[in-house]
């Protein structure tokens, strides 16, 4: 392989699928066509100790004099219970071995929580992202950076960069042109969280799909991904009397994913506030699919140029409205179809994704300022 060498840094890996990982994949092989060499490697703390996995940095950094090393940082990666605080150490190692930091913010707020607990971890996440940005020589945020509460008027180092899907498709491929005229409508949900946040969203599921189908007569429900299979038994008991027929789908290979989603008709996103970051929606954006989110702080071009329609989540029943509505109407459903093709083709395909990290490490291998 040819090409400017450029490290990719992870912490311990997620199970059951590592979406950060997968995220570098899919980069890596993007940048090839911008003449960069994308190597993924890890800090392994989680499977010896942080003193054996930092002496082993210590040696590998030796190589990399002069090579950009991108640290890929979500606080679980580099911590347990969430409290990434050796995380800046990691840094400070590469800073002093020669190599050009730049850190990747997977992660771009602290938090949330409502216990003691949750609010100590706030902190002590903040004061990680504050003292990483200091140090490192060039920074990734996955959000637009006015969008972020501790980046006070812009930040030098700072470049966005949106995520892409983690599948193996493009825009070109998915034409949408089994877009259902006609036959069982299909709606498509990607993922579901776990614990608390996982039965509010079940519960709004579930009502939207029951209204929508009281008035079409019949739906198709595909679930698939992470916890899909633990809500398989709430769905089916709280959709046993209706129309809908329910297909469970669990994690699956990229390839069965894109397959999924390629012949629904609209994915529901609820997850939490749609952003640039969400790449369990911005799957259904790469498929060419209309995608039903709501509104939050995050919510920002260009994520907004793909084919969206918004429910409110305080307003009772808005999501089943809003669902019905982009199933019922035909030509509305094929124009946000369209516009997601067309923003998955200019902002979210791998292509477009590594032409702006190149751009990134171009300027900042010249000294000047990342766009």
């Amino acid at each position: 392989m040819s090409g400017q060498r450029v490290i990719a840094l992870l912490g311990r890996p997620d199970a059951p699928t590592d979406a950060v990982e997968e995220y570098c994949r899919y980069l890596g092989k993007a940048l090839l066509a911008e003449d960069f060499e994308l190597v993924i490697e890890r800090v392994a703390w989680r499977e010896s100790s942080w003193t054996r996995a930092a002496r082993a940095l210590r040696r590998r950094a030796k190589g990399w004099r002069g090579v950009w090393v991108l640290v890929q940082y979500t606080a679980l990666a580099w911590s347990a219970r969430g409290f990434p605080v050796r995380f800046p150490r990691v840094l400070k190692t590469l800073k002093a071995a020669g190599v050009r930091v730049g850190v990747v913010f997977h992660d771009i707020e602290p938090y949330s929580g409502k216990r003691v607990i949750d609010g100590v971890r706030r902190r002590a996440q903040l004061h990680v992202m504050l003292k990483s940005l200091r140090l490192c020589d060039g920074a990734v945020f996955t959000v637009p950076m006015e969008r972020i509460s501790w980046i006070k008027n812009g930040h030098s180092k700072g470049c966005f960069i949106p995520v892409g899907a983690n599948l193996p498709t493009s825009s070109e491929a998915n034409s949408r042109q089994g877009i259902s005229t006609g036959g069982i409508l299909s709606v498509a949900v990607f993922g579901i969280t776990g614990g608390e946040s996982g039965r509010w969203e079940i519960e709004n599921i579930v009502e939207a799909v029951r209204f929508a189908v009281s008035r079409t007569g019949k739906l198709r429900l595909i679930v698939l991904g992470r916890n899909a299979q633990s809500a398989e038994a709430e769905l089916k008991k709280r959709l046993d009397d209706s129309a809908v027929e329910l297909h469970v789908m669990g994690v699956l290979p990229g390839e069965d994913v894109v397959r999924s989603l390629s012949i629904s008709d609209v994915l529901l996103f609820v997850r939490g506030p749609i952003s640039t970051r969400r790449g369990s929606a911005i799957a259904g954006i790469a498929c060419g699919l209309p995608v039903i989110a709501f509104e939050g702080p995050e919510t920002a071009a260009p994520i907004t140029e793909a084919g969206l329609a918004f429910f409110s989540p305080t307003r009772k029943g808005d999501l089943g409205d809003v669902l019905l509505r982009v199933l019922e109407d035909e030509h509305f459903r094929t124009s946000l179809a369209q516009r997601s093709l067309l923003a998955q083709r200019q902002y979210f395909s791998w292509r477009a994704i590594a032409a702006r990290y190149a751009e990134f490490l171009r300027r900042e291998n010249e000294g000047g300022q990342p766009s």
